[in-house]
């Protein structure tokens, strides 16, 4: 990573993710986004360079599923199993998964655990 030495640790750790990660019409890319409030989640082809899903933790049909549950950590298992869903209804079943330089841990490990258990493959 030539000239990465001024940047951020998040940054160089996505820059060196994003060197072996790359997402196929067969194994498109899961990646995700996550801010202080809330979290996303985008199915990409990187070979078209085309986004086949979006999820995010502000979309009214996972706000509506949130019921009394409104941590961050809930918001995350909704992102998590809705996309899941939606990409079994679109024929995807197997992803690459793209943490996005943050750590395996905590809201973004909550959002893989619910896409494994709505039916993704990774």
């Amino acid at each position: 990573m030539k000239g990465t030495r001024n940047l951020p640790p998040k940054v160089r750790r996505h820059l060196r993710l994003r060197r072996k990660v790359i997402g196929t019409a067969e194994r498109p890319r899961l990646s995700v986004y996550r801010s202080l409030k809330h979290i996303t989640a985008q199915i990409v082809n990187d070979a078209e360079g085309r986004t086949l899903l979006t999820v995010t933790s502000t979309a009214k049909d996972v706000l509506g599923m949130l019921g009394e549950d409104r941590t961050k950590l809930a918001r995350s298992k909704l992102v998590g199993r809705r996309i899941g869903e939606l990409a079994k209804e679109k024929g995807i079943e197997k992803v690459v998964f793209d943490r996005g330089g943050y750590l395996y841990h905590g809201r973004i490990k909550a959002l893989a655990d619910a896409a494994r258990e709505a039916g993704l493959s990774f």
